[in-house]
Parts: structure tokens; C-alpha cells; sequence
């Protein structure tokens, strides 16, 4: 293996390609939302995980099959990262019956036990407890499972991450705090809403293993996960990381706009400066530059994924809608 001095020494090429596959499958995924959100073929609400490719899949890669994972409103790379069916989710975002919650969750609420997604949740920090509950079942079965909670940074303003992580910290239960960090809540700045920008040491507060990473290098990312699955898989979980990263599109849809105003208030230049930090181009040009692989191979892979989603998103729009007769089905009364 080539040595690009860019901290990929001793990795395996084909586990390299698989991460930069993952990071390529979700953006082309996304990106493929676009139109359809435009034209209105897609009705429900969606928020793009274009641009923090890097944070599900870094992590992810360092989960086994039986591990769960729960996220946010923004979790399609989350569920593609665990596992999940790439034409289950694309169903699922046009609420067509095929899709990994029958078509009755959309965007906001995919959810897929069979991979080990425990489910998303659209209400800001809703999640976490579930996370540190499904850790502690875990724990009283006697199954060797972790448990992750992928949440933004503006769950660290809600009550329950604290309670949550206290809870965790107090039964030493094996949850993994991802916080994805990408500068804003919704629209407003971090620097706005918090007094310090160190999400991270929070879990510090908590005596827990805690850990600040470049969310845009994936090979950063994996290997805080692997630490922190390793501390959990022997009894010294929890743990808390921190991944700095950024969306490129908008707070939900493309571009935020609503009804013709363009609510999307970061500037220009900083959305270019995120642009350069592309987390699967980065990943590309390492590969290269260690001879990993060439760009006619970055190709090649670019051009399966295209098939793979191509595939995906035709299977979706074959797809029945839900009957209206069905609606009660699946609702706990």
C-alpha cells in the first residue's frame, strides 16, 4: 500500500473504496431529491445530507450489523450508512407502500430494525433517550450490542442530551453521542446560541470519553468510532464525539426557499470555503495520491452508484401509494 502522509497507512484498498462508495451512494442519493422536491413530485418535507457524508458513513463503518442506530430529521445517510436498502429509502421519501416504513414515515421518520435502525425522529434531541434506552436493554439481555445517537448541534440546547448522557455515564452503558456539528441551528449561527462553540465537552462534564473530530475526514471519523465502539463493547462506554462538518444545501429542501423567499442567511463565501472541504472528494484524491486507485476507478464506482440509484428511484416511482383505507394500520391505539 502507498503512503500518502495523509494517515491511510495500514488500510485496507477495498475497505477505502466501500467508504468512498457509501459517501458517493448517499450524495448522488441526495442530490437525485433534488428535483423532484422542486417539481413537487415529493410531498413531504426533505432535509438534504449533502456535504456530512463523512460523520454516518466514518461511524457507521465502525458498527457490526447487530449495532443500532438512531438519528434526526436528517438521516437518510444515517439508515444508507447502517446498511439500509438505497430503494426502501428512495420509496419511503415519495410515501409509496414499498418504502422502509410503508410509506407512512417519509423523510423525517425512517426507520428499518432489520439493519439496525431503530428509527428518526423530526423533534429536535428526540432521539437521544431512546438511544441510551436501547443501550440499557442491551445491557439487561445480556446482547453485545452499542448503541449510537446522531443528533445536531442544536440538540445541545434540549435538557434531555444532559439527562440522557448522565443516565448513561451513571450505568456506564454502551451509547455513543454522535453530535454532527455543522454551525447551524436551523438558520441561527451557533455562535448565537451558545456560550462556548466545544459541544463536545459536554460529555467531559460527565466524566465521559469525549472527542472533537474533522467530520469531513471520514478516516478521522471512523477512527474516533472505533475507539468509542471498543470502549463500549468493554464495559467503559459511553462516549461523546464531536464532528465538525456542513451542509451544502439548505435547512430543508435545496435552497430554503419558502414561497419565494430565500430564508438560507450563510454567506456565499462560506458555503464556497465548505465546498473545498468536500468529504468525498477529499477521500478521492487521497486514495489517488496513495495509488490506491485511479480516477478512471473514482469513475467506475461513480458510475455503479448512478446505476444503483438510477434503479432506486425507478423502483420508487413503479411503487403504489398507501391506500387511504389503510391509514389506521401500524398506529399503536
Amino acid at each position: 500500500m502507498g503512503d500518502d502522509g495523509g494517515g491511510m497507512q495500514g488500510y485496507d484498498p477495498g475497505f477505502l473504496r466501500e467508504l468512498y462508495r457509501t459517501m458517493m451512494r448517499i450524495r448522488v442519493c441526495e442530490e437525485r431529491f433534488v428535483a423532484p422536491i422542486l417539481s413537487g413530485e415529493i410531498k413531504c418535507p426533505v432535509h438534504l445530507y449533502s456535504g456530512e457524508e463523512a460523520v454516518a458513513t466514518g461511524i457507521c463503518a465502525a458498527l457490526a450489523p447487530r449495532d443500532y442506530v438512531m438519528g434526526s430529521h436528517r438521516s437518510h445517510g444515517h439508515y444508507l450508512a447502517k446498511g439500509g436498502d438505497l430503494a426502501l429509502l428512495v420509496a419511503e421519501v415519495f410515501c409509496r407502500e414499498t418504502g422502509c416504513a410503508g410509506g407512512r414515515g417519509g423523510s423525517m421518520h425512517v426507520i428499518d430494525p432489520a439493519v439496525g435502525m431503530l428509527g428518526a425522529a423530526p423533534i429536535v434531541a428526540g432521539t437521544i433517550a431512546l438511544a441510551v434506552g436501547a443501550a440499557y436493554a442491551a445491557r439487561v439481555r445480556g446482547e453485545d450490542r452499542v448503541s449510537v445517537s446522531f443528533f445536531g448541534d442544536g440538540a445541545a440546547g434540549e435538557g434531555v442530551l444532559y439527562e440522557s448522557i448522565n443516565l448513561a455515564a451513571l450505568g456506564r452503558l454502551p451509547v455513543i453521542f454522535v453530535c454532527e456539528n455543522n454551525l447551524y441551528s436551523t438558520h441561527l449561527p451557533i455562535r448565537e446560541c451558545r456560550a462556548t462553540s466545544e459541544i463536545y465537552r459536554v460529555g467531559e462534564g460527565f466524566g465521559v470519553w469525549s472527542q472533537r473530530v474533522d467530520g469531513n475526514d471520514v478516516i478521522a471519523v471512523f477512527e474516533a468510532g472505533r475507539e468509542a465502539v471498543s470502549r463500549c463493547r468493554r464495559g467503559d462506554g459511553p462516549a461523546f464525539i464531536e464532528c465538525m462538518t456542513y451542509r451544502l444545501r439548505g435547512h430543508v429542501g435545496p435552497d430554503d426557499n419558502i414561497q419565494g423567499a430565500h430564508t438560507d442567511i450563510r454567506p456565499a463565501e462560506e458555503i464556497a470555503a465548505w465546498r473545498e472541504r468536500d468529504p468525498i472528494a477529499a477521500l478521492g484524491a487521497r486514495m489517488v495520491a496513495a495509488g490506491e486507485i485511479d480516477q478512471a476507478g473514482l469513475d467506475r464506482l461513480a458510475g455503479e452508484v448512478e446505476a444503483d440509484v438510477d434503479a432506486a428511484f425507478a423502483f420508487a416511482r413503479s411503487s403504489s401509494f398507501p391506500r387511504a383505507e389503510e391509514g389506521p394500520r401500524h398506529v399503536f391505539r
